[in-house]
């Protein structure tokens, strides 16, 4: 369809303080037909601020608590600062507070957006169409701010009369070129439009839009809904500090041992970036007392396990057990030599204070040692989030000799067991029922 050549935008003067119970129908209609006003036609198109549909509907609390109020209204929270809060209402809308609004109505009381802002087009619509005759579109709209932009805008709550959305895909652009992306948010661009004439504090807070007659629909229509976008289709489901927060925490719950893995290659790069986040776990006296030895070819893998397997057997049968038994114990290797990738932590005491009695010399090493595995947490809670599965093992701590013999490793590295890294082929096994209260001692 060929736009028309022009539109105009209209402010509705003399509409007064509005109650709850009046009828807003009725007061539009009236401020329409006086001296001052535009009248209505047939294809206007009627921009309503979403304050005097809620004060009509009694939407409207005294002497409450505001966050309260905000929890009440919120069903998640997107992003927060301070003290301010992008939620998304039960609406689905994504906006500051909720829309709760303490601005254009009397102190010590807060305006709640409409119930259903649709519902209440719906009915201005055929209250309109009653008292004038006429065949408008209504628009209800409140504001919102954007992400990335400063500044407001007025955007569509609630919509009659009108296709939310204008959706160009299939069509061609002026060189032929079939648009496979383009959906204009009509409804949003008329109520953005209006604002230019309302105003935040002008007390007009109607705006009939007219030469746009083409876009008022014979039935109400679908509604807002279709502008509202899916957590599917959500790129930016939270705010970035809330979501690298809500990304820390999800990668620690989602850090679990995995046993089984299949056979799709692990990128090297991706354990690195691991390692990367190891080596911030905290250290004692400045130290770095961690190594981190990455095996990544299926020869190295295989000369370390059946290294360490041929020790373990020895140790086994030194302890008197039979070859059956032997056989099943050693068989739980198996987790490590059927994944794609090994890590092998090592611990390393240089910068270890020297101490002339056992039970200091005994704390000091052991203060490397709670340093080794704060690291080896970090580099598992980053696997998780890399999407690779992760097992700690402690075999390379009962046969640390063979282990430093088989990769030629220094004296002073101690494999702090062996880490098994991969892609998941099965689910994780259930965590034990825990809570922190298990684990907590208050003095």
């Amino acid at each position: 369809m060929t736009p028309p050549r022009g539109y105009q935008v209209l402010g509705l003067p003399g509409i007064p303080e509005v109650r709850e119970g009046d009828d807003l129908a009725e007061l539009i209609a009236e401020a329409a037909s006086a001296e001052a006003g535009p009248g209505l036609l047939d294809g206007d198109i009627l921009v309503v601020t979403s304050k005097i549909v809620s004060k009509a509907e009694g939407r409207l609390l005294r002497g409450v608590d505001r966050e309260k109020v905000i929890d009440s209204e919120a069903v998640r929270v997107v992003a927060r600062r301070g003290n301010t809060r992008i939620v998304e209402t039960r609406h689905g809308f994504v906006m500051a507070a909720a829309g709760v609004d303490a601005s254009n109505t009397e102190p010590g009381t807060l305006l709640l957006l409409p119930e259903d802002s649709d519902v209440s087009a719906r009915a201005l619509r055929a209250g309109l169409a009653a008292r004038t005759g006429r065949r408008v579109g209504v628009v209800v709209s409140d504001t919102f701010g954007r992400p990335w932009r400063t500044g407001l805008t007025d955007v569509a709550i609630g919509v009659a009369g009108l296709d939310a959305l204008d959706d160009h895909r299939g069509r061609t652009d002026t060189h032929g070129n079939e648009l496979a992306v383009t959906v204009t948010a009509v409804v949003d661009e008329l109520a953005s439009a209006a604002e230019l004439v309302k105003g935040k504090a002008g007390a007009v807070p109607v705006a009939v839009v007219r030469g746009l007659d083409h876009l008022v629909t014979a039935d109400d229509g679908a509604g807002i809904r279709a502008v509202v976008r899916s957590s599917v289709d959500d790129m930016f489901r939270l705010g970035t500090d809330d979501a690298l927060r809500e990304g820390a925490r999800g990668a620690i719950a989602a850090r679990r041992t995995i046993r089984a893995f299949t056979p799709e290659p692990v990128d090297p790069a991706a354990v690195r970036r691991a390692v990367g986040a190891a080596v911030t776990a905290p250290a004692p006296h400045h130290t770095v007392p961690w190594r981190f030895v990455l095996l990544e070819s299926e020869a190295s893998r295989t000369r370390l396990l059946d290294a360490m397997r041929d020790a373990w057997v020895r140790d086994l049968r030194a302890d008197g057990l039979d070859e059956d038994a032997i056989a099943r114990r050693v068989a739980r290797g198996d987790l490590l030599r059927n994944a794609p990738y090994l890590a092998v932590p090592c611990l390393v005491t240089d910068g270890a204070h020297s101490y002339p009695d056992a039970v200091r010399t005994a704390a000091e090493r052991e203060m490397f040692v709670v340093s080794a595995g704060a690291a080896v947490q970090n580099m598992l809670i980053a696997l998780a989030a890399e999407g690779l599965g992760s097992a700690w093992v402690s075999s390379t701590m009962f046969c640390r000799d063979t282990v430093r013999e088989v990769l030629d490793l220094p004296t002073g590295w101690d494999p702090m067991g062996a880490i098994a890294i991969g892609h998941a082929a099965e689910p994780p096994r259930e965590r034990p029922a825990r809570t922190a209260d298990d684990v907590i001692a208050v003095r």
